[in-house]
C-alpha cells in the first residue's frame, strides 16, 4: 500500500482546508493522523470499507473524512480551523482485516503534508 498526501497549507483561523491522500494497493481501513513537534500522533478520523466514521472529539462537527473508492483518494474536509489544528497530517491504512477506528493498528503510511492555522 503507498499513500501520497496533499492539500495542505497556511489558512487564517475559521478557515478551511481539504487534505486528500491517493491510495494505491488494497485497503480495509482509512484513517487521518496529525502530529505535532515534540508531542505524539493523534488519530483524527478514520473510515471503513463500509463508511463508517469516526471523530476525535476536539474534531467532531468540524472535519469530515470521506473516500472515492473509483479515484482511490481519501479525503479529509477541515471547516472552523483553529490554531491548535495546526500540525503535520498523515494518511494510514491497514491491509488485514480487523478492528477500524481510531485506536485501529495502522501499518501503512504518507508521507504528510503540513497544515497551519494563523490567527
Amino acid at each position: 500500500v503507498q499513500l501520497v498526501e496533499s492539500g495542505g497549507g497556511s489558512v487564517q483561523v475559521g478557515g478551511s482546508l481539504r487534505l486528500s491522500c491517493m491510495i494505491s494497493g488494497f485497503t480495509t481501513c482509512l484513517g487521518w493522523f496529525r502530529q505535532i513537534p515534540g508531542k505524539e500522533r493523534e488519530a483524527v478520523a478514520s473510515i471503513d470499507n463500509e463508511n463508517s466514521t469516526m471523530y476525535e472529539p476536539s474534531v467532531k462537527g468540524r472535519f469530515s473524512i470521506s473516500r472515492d473508492s473509483a479515484k482511490s483518494t481519501l479525503y479529509l474536509q477541515m471547516r472552523g480551523l483553529k490554531p491548535e489544528d495546526t500540525a503535520t497530517y498523515y494518511c494510514a491504512a491497514r491491509n488485514n482485516w480487523g478492528f477500524c477506528g481510531l485506536r485501529a493498528v495502522f501499518l501503512h503510511w504518507g508521507q504528510g503534508t503540513q497544515v497551519t492555522v494563523s490567527s
